[in-house]
């Protein structure tokens, strides 16, 4: 008996357009196997260097939708050549790609104050990218996710499904696709408010991701320093990223931040921070509340997750909470706010105009959790006011 391999699924009418830009054609290669898997995406560029990816942009402006670019490069690395493509066309998505080290992480974190939108750190071997399932959903989630945002900003349609019509038949009678118009964009959910929790707040909680740093520079920026309250901020991230990502806040905002650690007390002022591959839980104690730091089980496939976070804080603080949902793909954050609602406490949401990806905020608003969905630039006056009327 001869097993064959099934056949790939028909690719999609008008499928999302990626360039791929790295030194290594072997690495190309893997991404664009893994890309290709979906027959949403195609990948129309395949270059290896970063002066090679801004002369191929300048050729096929319009052509390509979202890029995925190497920092480091021969010629012309990722960092030089971002702004160069921005310059090129501004809209295009650009997705940081690096090894796990404390240099590229600085670096992605550069490039997304110049104007990237994500990053996605590879594997560090060869035979690790091979088999690194979750590296390739991650790559796939990110590349759709930013076509899709992409076309919706150009008035553009989604990809289209093709069906077999047997009317349509080739000459030896094999069905031919036919490509079907996009599916319809689903009407738009009007957003239920709800009144903010009763009682003063005791912490104030922040989850984030795609989208997310940058969206915290300005935040927390912006948050004055005499907000005496303890902050406890989930940000999905890789190891070595969060630790860099701490100084960064610290540096650009000047609230004291900390990536946590096993059984640091909760301070009052300060930025605590989830480190990457740990659950950061609140734990009271006698003296008053530490933290706790496992690697249970990943949730809504993260490490560290906004979700636990949140049960955790309920069960520290009760309804004496307030939480901001951030830019980020997914719902990580949804249940733990529910949770926390039916608490008592108070959630507001980034809204989806200054999003990167409406995503986790977007969950939380539908599920009508949410005292104010705002603009990032307005949150942190709103929390200033609320903490002033609740303190009244």
């Amino acid at each position: 008996m001869v097993l064959t391999a099934p056949p790939k699924p028909p690719r999609s009418a008008d499928p999302y357009r990626v360039m791929l830009v790295d030194d290594s054609a072997v690495i190309r290669g893997l991404f664009a196997r893994s890309l290709e898997s979906d027959p949403d995406v195609q990948v129309v560029a395949s270059v290896g260097d970063g002066q090679m990816a801004v002369n191929t942009l300048a050729k096929d402006k319009g052509k390509i939708e979202v890029i995925v670019l190497d920092i480091e490069m021969p010629r012309m690395d990722g960092l030089t050549a971002l702004p160069e493509l921005l310059k090129i066309d501004p809209d295009v998505p650009v997705v940081m790609a690096s090894t796990l080290t404390a240099r590229n992480a600085d670096i992605s974190l550069k490039a997304m104050s110049l104007g990237a939108k994500d990053y996605i750190p590879k594997p560090s071997s060869m035979r690790e990218l091979s088999a690194a399932e979750a590296f390739k959903r991650d790559l796939l989630e990110k590349v759709k996710t930013f076509g899709a945002a992409r076309r919706r900003k150009s008035g553009g349609s989604a990809p289209g499904r093709p069906r077999f019509s047997a009317e349509r038949a080739g000459s030896g009678g094999e069905p031919r696709p036919v490509a079907t118009a996009a599916t319809a964009a689903k009407p738009a959910t009007a957003i239920q408010l709800r009144p903010a929790g009763r009682r003063a707040p005791q912490v104030l909680c922040i989850g984030s991701s795609t989208g997310g740093p940058q969206a915290l520079f300005k935040l927390l920026g912006s948050l004055p320093k005499t907000l005496r309250l303890p902050i406890l901020l989930t940000q999905h991230m890789p190891a070595t990223f969060t630790s860099i990502l701490a100084d960064h806040i610290k540096r650009s905002t000047g609230w004291d931040c900390a990536e946590a650690t096993d059984g640091m007390p909760v301070q009052p002022g300060r930025v605590h921070l989830a480190p990457g591959d740990f659950h950061m839980l609140a734990e009271r104690s006698a003296s008053g509340v530490v933290l706790r730091l496992n690697q249970g089980p990943q949730e809504n496939f993260c490490r560290p997750a906004v979700d636990p976070m949140l049960r955790s804080v309920v069960e520290a603080w009760g309804g004496q909470a307030l939480t901001v949902i951030l830019t980020g793909m997914g719902h990580d954050g949804q249940k733990g706010s529910e949770a926390l609602i039916n608490a008592g406490g108070t959630v507001i949401a980034q809204d989806e105009a200054s999003s990167v990806v409406w995503g986790m905020p977007g969950a939380v608003a539908r599920a009508g959790l949410c005292t104010a969905v705002l603009p990032l630039d307005q949150i942190a006056s709103w929390i200033d006011r609320q903490t002033a009327r609740w303190a009244a």
